[in-house]
């Protein structure tokens, strides 16, 4: 038995109808109906500045500093993938730069998302349609040692990944989803984003943002007003 050294080769992926009802949906809005506690640290941060991620989990579990397992998935990810790094949250030492996420995007994986460090910061912020989240940037390179896991459960800025997990991202932050809830959360951010389309248009309109609830709270409280 080999403790902490696994590869996972598949798994079973969501179907692409199922992944493809959150595009262009803002990560906030599906937060919102996820208790907003969905997502994942705020450290963890866009590389670059590109709009919406979406595809499914391929996860990986490296070592601090460590990136041989990540070498091992970017030769095993399908197109749509999404490679979801659990490096520890360790930032001293990058586990890749430009060179392997262009291998990355070469083999159509949508983006990678780290709990760790990347370098060559300037050139992923520049690379088009792929899309980068990481905790920090340092010149430091990784070492190349392992063990390491593949296509197991991982923990990304504090929140639990499983493969097959619908991976969301954009300008704000990050969220995975489980996609046993996938539809009923779709269903549940449509309807929120038409609210929110009838408010600006009364706001842009006739200039009204009608929120009884805030007078409501405020006498629920007890607020004295002069």
């Amino acid at each position: 038995m080999s403790i902490g050294c696994k590869i996972v080769k598949d798994f079973q992926r969501p179907a692409p109808e199922l992944v493809a009802r959150f595009k262009d949906m803002p990560v906030a809005n599906i937060d919102d109906n996820m208790g907003r506690i969905a997502a994942v640290d705020a450290a963890i941060e866009p590389i670059g500045y590109k709009g919406q991620l979406l595809g499914t989990a391929f996860t990986v579990r490296v070592p601090q500093g460590d990136n041989l397992m990540f070498h091992a998935a970017m030769d095993l990810a399908k197109p749509g993938d999404v490679i979801v790094i659990d490096a520890g949250g360790f930032t001293d030492r990058a586990i890749f730069g430009e060179l392997m996420a262009t291998y990355c995007k070469s083999r159509g994986i949508k983006g990678i998302v780290c709990d760790g460090a990347i370098r060559d910061r300037g050139g992923l912020a520049a690379m088009e349609d792929f899309h980068v989240y990481a905790r920090s940037a340092t010149p430091n390179g990784p070492y190349k040692n392992g063990p390491g896991e593949i296509n197991v459960p991982v923990v990304i800025g504090g929140k639990l990944v499983r493969p097959g997990d619908i991976v969301v991202g954009d300008d704000d932050g990050v969220l995975f989803i489980d996609p046993a809830i996938a539809a009923e959360l779709a269903d549940a951010t449509e309807a929120v984003e038409k609210k929110e389309a009838d408010i600006m248009a009364h706001i842009l309109g006739d200039g009204t943002y009608i929120r009884p609830w805030v007078d409501e709270k405020l006498k629920e409280i007890g607020c004295e007003i002069l």
